[in-house]
């Protein structure tokens, strides 16, 4: 998993298409949950508008699993599935689009609504500041109380995030670890490995 960027901020922008008002909000997420959130507040947000299109790349940018849209009543495949190409072609991740249209009169037809779409969520994309992300796997540690030095070294110097200690009959450490410093930090556990109990988020 390489390095990726996704917003700081939420950031929202409007544009006007023959008599049509597209609204997109673009928002940062940490999962697939949180960008259901999201899109149901703007929903909430826009009760009377026609369509609310959504988009997101909830995760790692290269993760199927983490894609996902919806036309939310546009003729198929001309709203949230040209989103979701223009997120994917960003290489951005954790990030989350929705569009709000108020239909103006004047019909766009099948290609018009593609470009307008994709105008609007571009027009956001215009203004986002991002962030870099740098993937991370969970770890848990497992050793005798006699290796706590060892570990704690190992710690500092592979800038381990440790989420938590506990004192039980052997010490047990949660935390996280940069996953392209993984294989090097299991390297240099060689030396102890006999002793301690690694297991991974990977």
């Amino acid at each position: 998993m390489k390095t990726y960027l996704r917003p700081s901020a939420a950031v929202s922008s409007e544009i006007i298409i023959k008599h049509s008002r597209f609204i997109c909000y673009i928002a940062p997420v940490n999962s697939r949950a949180e960008a259901d959130a999201f899109i149901d507040s703007i929903r909430r947000q826009h009760p009377k508008a026609n369509h609310n299109c959504w988009s997101y790349v909830a995760g790692y940018p290269e993760d199927p699993q983490q894609w996902n849209c919806s036309d939310d009543g546009e003729p198929k495949g001309t709203a949230g599935q040209p989103m979701l190409n223009i997120l994917r072609h960003s290489g951005m991740g954790q990030i989350c689009a929705v569009v709000t249209r108020y239909f103006g009169g004047v019909k766009l037809g099948t290609g018009g609504l593609v470009r307008a779409y994709g105008q609007s969520l571009n027009e956001s994309i215009r203004l986002l500041e991002t962030e870099e992300v740098i993937p991370q796997s969970t770890i848990s540690l497992s050793a005798g109380y006699d290796l706590t030095g060892d570990l704690e070294q190992l710690i500092v110097r592979f800038s381990i995030q440790v989420d938590e200690r506990l004192f039980e009959e052997q010490l047990v450490i949660h935390g996280r670890i940069e996953v392209q410093q993984l294989d090097d930090f299991k390297q240099a556990l060689q030396p102890i490995q006999h002793k301690v109990t690694l297991s991974t988020g990977e």
